[in-house]
């Protein structure tokens, strides 16, 4: 299709690689051995507190699957049941475009994609793995932000926004954070959208301790992104099948482990926390983007938000569903039916993204709009940018 469409392209997830000194380019020197690079068989691994991840199988990035390496699969199924491998295909080497912000900005010219959201990708291996270590989260985390800075910064040529991360185990530190950021032009925040670790357990982000924290970010008007990462299911998903693994998003899986999360929980609860425990009603003003975690799960939460109101209004101290509906903007799958999203959520909530360079995503970012053409035009520019623009605060 013609790559440059009548109107703003505003994709909700694009994503950078990290070069290897992400996390430790400004990690202070009692963390230094936190986080190292490893030679195991030839290749390199990330070792976090000396245990070897898998988590990415080349953290490195520098050869990696081609962009939409899955799609067919996705959208179609693995009919001939092919193995992972073969739907993969044959990798490439990452060109710099997928380092940098220069290189990146030229083939977005190329795409036809005006403004990106910018996630990184091996960041999601820290929280988990780092749990049971606060300070040592908050630093490196701190570390990879600098980095992120220096080299992407969050508002390059107010077209790719860089997504730093938050982590929350500690409320004093996950606002100096914040004030760190917001003073160097973040416009969006990644929040994990899993409960939170500290030395006594794990606890929701939700909850009325974290308050102080999300009243600065309602006072900055900051977008909370809250992409698909490692939430810590798999313990539970390990549980199940009598296993001790990490959570490995390129491996193969079991038949429990794939309809675990095609069920998407960690999304569901994550959101049912942030309307049932009260955060989107103390701040009605925060705006939640969910991103990666498809739509599948937004009418199951509806539905169970308004049988929970329905029958127990004491519970809420507004209607849950409009809460969902007020302050939650919608990332659907690009192999998702969007119209029933849309029919559930309205389509000022709808916001359109790829995924690429990700295998999982689309080679060609702008061909969405194709899945869109039944709908009014003003609700396809609404969906390939402008409710994107209109969540994170920026011109459409």
């Amino acid at each position: 299709m013609d790559r440059r469409l009548d109107y703003p392209v505003f994709d909700a997830d694009n994503h950078m690689y990290e070069q290897p000194d992400a996390f430790t380019r400004y990690l202070p020197d009692e963390y230094k051995n936190v986080i190292k690079y490893v030679q195991v068989n030839g290749r390199d691994k990330l070792a976090i507190k000396n245990v070897i991840s898998e988590y990415i199988p080349n953290p490195t990035f520098n050869v990696v699957a081609a962009p939409g390496a899955q799609e067919e699969f996705f959208k179609h199924g693995n009919p001939e049941g092919k193995s992972r491998r073969e739907i993969l295909g044959k990798p490439i080497r990452s060109p710099e475009a997928f380092f940098k912000p220069e290189p990146r900005l030229a083939l977005m010219d190329e795409q036809g994609i005006d403004r990106a959201i910018m996630w990184p990708t091996l960041a999601s291996v820290l929280e988990e793995r780092l749990h049971n270590d606060p300070e040592a989260s908050h630093a490196i985390i701190h570390s990879l932000n600098q980095w992120m800075f220096e080299e992407w910064t969050f508002n390059y040529e107010d077209r790719i926004f860089a997504t730093p991360v938050i982590t929350l185990p500690i409320v004093s530190e996950a606002i100096r954070e914040l004030d760190w950021l917001v003073e160097r032009g973040a416009k969006i925040i990644l929040i994990r959208p899993a409960p939170v670790p500290s030395l006594k357990g794990f606890r929701s982000f939700a909850l009325p301790e974290f308050d102080p924290f999300w009243a600065k970010v309602q006072e900055y008007d900051v977008t909370v992104g809250m992409h698909a990462s490692d939430d810590g299911l798999t313990r539970y998903f390990n549980q199940w099948e009598g296993h001790h693994d990490e959570h490995l998003p390129f491996a193969n899986t079991t038949a429990f482990g794939d309809v675990q999360h095609q069920v998407n929980r960690g999304i569901f609860d994550a959101m049912t926390s942030a309307v049932c425990h009260g955060m989107l009603t103390r701040f009605p003003g925060l705006r939640v983007l969910p991103v990666e975690n498809g739509s599948s799960w937004v009418l199951p939460l509806i539905n169970a938000l308004g049988h929970s109101y329905a029958k127990q209004p004491r519970l809420y101290e507004e209607d849950p569903v409009a809460v969902l509906r007020r302050n939650v903007w919608i990332h659907p799958f690009f192999e998702e039916n969007p119209l029933g999203l849309i029919k559930a959520i309205g389509t000022d909530r709808v916001v359109f993204g790829s995924d690429f360079p990700h295998p999982e995503g689309l080679a060609d970012p702008v061909s969405y709009a194709k899945e869109l053409e039944s709908l009014p035009e003003e609700d396809i520019r609404k969906i390939m940018g402008g409710n994107l623009a209109e969540a994170l605060k920026v011109a459409a």
